[in-house]
């Protein structure tokens, strides 16, 4: 039986897809997972914005003892719609087990790429 490190929930607060790309990669957010645990991690996210109401419908899985990088620029609803872009947001990720929780912006909006991470910061439970 593996052991289980990290939190079950976790926070972003600053996030932000840029439609602008002017090289061939893409600018993109992603939310990396590590799930260290003998159980399937499923994931729900609610997006919260400055300006309207949160978004509770955007949901993910992480295998057990496996990884997973969730490309929030292609990751739809349950309605089948996509992030918004150009829209600051934040992030509550939410697990059914422990997870750790690392997020990444590559932003290629300029002729030079600016790449961001940091890990998520974990809810105390």
């Amino acid at each position: 039986m593996s052991k289980a490190y990290g939190k079950k929930t976790w926070l972003i607060p600053d996030t932000y897809l840029n439609s602008k790309s002017k090289n061939e990669s893409i600018s993109h957010e992603a939310i990396c997972v590590i799930n260290t645990s003998d159980i399937d991690a499923v994931i729900d996210l609610t997006l919260y914005f400055e300006d309207r109401e949160k978004i509770t419908d955007f949901s993910s899985f992480c295998g057990a003892g496996r990884t997973h990088h969730i490309r929030l620029d292609k990751l739809k609803s349950k309605n089948g719609e996509l992030i918004p872009r150009d829209t600051p947001y934040a992030i509550l990720v939410e697990s059914n087990v422990e997870i750790v929780v690392q997020y990444s912006r590559l932003d290629s909006s300029e002729v030079e790429m600016a790449l961001m991470t940091t890990i998520a910061y974990p809810v105390e439970e």
